[in-house]
């Protein structure tokens, strides 16, 4: 334990050092920047494919983990843009929108490279290219688990039919809905750390900041809702009509300075096996 604590603070002072605090403000207005970008692109997909309703699910399963009073206003505003029908898949206007995505997961990239101590040497055209097959790939990967989020009560309602002695474990197609929610965390946070920035690393040694991260991530979550329980009329009085993307921007700068930790306490563990 006392090695663990010696680690973790090493990691928290090279997170300083490597600015963490002004690339998570980054990251953290490049993915609000990036989001409604990429839930048009979501949208056009799931038209694309012939469901509107998929686009929707793919919105809920990103906020399901979300404090509540963080994630409704921009659930309303991105419902407002999902309900526009979009075919225009091929359109300049959807390729742009997936150039805007990729600029999130960019940011990501920048923070992970200062952490992990790593020069990044692929040219920049390449490292975009990737970014929007990342894009593409987590657009297409969450319309099929919308898909499934979205047959799950139909297979339920039907097994109830056969046998109603189901019906008390009816909360399992909710838990569902956040255990989807948790493997596409998981999910990102392992590409993240395994594959954008420069270099490669298995599994077993981006583990303990994934975990760190994950713990993080659920703490801040539920301290973050009490706050806004209690003094979410702060930022009214501060922000007025701006309160709502201040409330998710706050909250995304907190995951993000979490997730940049994540990756200093891996390279902060490396650090300690090498000099042991």
């Amino acid at each position: 334990m006392r090695q663990f604590f010696v680690i973790a603070v090493d990691a928290y002072w090279r997170f300083i050092d490597d600015d963490g605090w002004a690339i998570a403000s980054h990251i953290a207005l490049s993915a609000l920047m990036s989001l409604f970008p990429f839930l048009i692109f979501v949208t056009a997909l799931a038209a694309f494919f012939g469901s509107n309703q998929l686009a929707d699910e793919v919105a809920g399963i990103l906020f399901e983990a979300w404090p509540q009073k963080a994630a409704a206003p921009i659930v309303a505003e991105i419902h407002s843009v999902l309900t526009q029908t979009r075919r225009d898949l091929v359109t300049v206007g959807v390729l742009l929108a997936v150039w805007f995505s990729s600029n999130g997961i960019e940011a990501l990239r920048i923070a992970l490279n200062r952490a992990y101590g790593m020069r990044e040497t692929r040219s920049w055209w390449l490292l975009r290219v990737e970014s929007m097959a990342y894009v593409l790939i987590g657009a297409l990967a969450l319309l099929a688990l919308a898909f499934l989020v979205v047959l799950g009560p139909l297979i339920w309602a039907l097994a109830l039919s056969y046998l109603p002695a189901l019906a008390p474990f009816s909360q399992v197609v909710t838990l569902a809905r956040f255990g989807a929610a948790t493997f596409v965390i998981v999910a990102a946070l392992i590409i993240a750390h395994a594959w954008l920035p420069s270099g490669r690393r298995s599994l077993r040694k981006i583990a303990p900041g994934i975990c760190v991260t994950l713990a993080l991530m659920l703490g801040s979550g539920v301290i973050f809702a009490n706050y806004l329980a209690r003094f979410a009329g702060n930022y009214v009085t501060m922000y007025a009509g701006l309160a709502s993307a201040m409330i998710a921007l706050v909250f995304l700068y907190t995951l993000a300075a979490i997730f940049i930790y994540g990756g200093e306490l891996n390279a902060a563990i490396a650090r300690a096996a090498n000099d042991s």
